[in-house]
């Protein structure tokens, strides 16, 4: 066997071995994008699920409170405007720290998705 015919083969080889590396790395990409889409997704659904049920729970509490606050001070009126300034409070609470919550969101998603 000659050099250049064992270069030849060598050759091939490692052709060989870097194609089935090239195909198994794209078949690990396919797979590990579904896997954070469909974690990705199933997460959502389940947060889009269980937010309405809070929401409408959430409702239903805030309108009995502030129905409760107007029993006790003898004015609906003044009951739901204690609620509303409530809401208004926690909505401030929330913008002041929003840079906290994204950070947070952000820590979490690339855990996620980078694991």
């Amino acid at each position: 066997m000659s050099v250049f015919e064992s270069l030849n083969e060598t050759s091939n080889k490692a052709k060989d071995i870097g194609e089935r590396y090239v195909d198994t790395s794209h078949q690990y990409i396919k797979l590990k994008i579904f896997q954070q889409l469909t974690g990705g997704m199933s997460l959502f659904g389940k947060l889009l699920l269980i937010g309405s049920f809070l929401f409408i729970a959430f409702i239903f509490l805030a309108i009995s409170a502030a129905i409760a606050i107007g029993y006790w001070l003898e004015n609906f009126a003044l009951g739901a405007l204690i609620i509303g300034g409530l809401f208004l409070c926690l909505a401030i609470l929330v913008y002041l720290l929003r840079h906290r919550i994204d950070q947070k969101f952000i820590e979490t998603m690339s855990d996620l998705f980078f694991d």
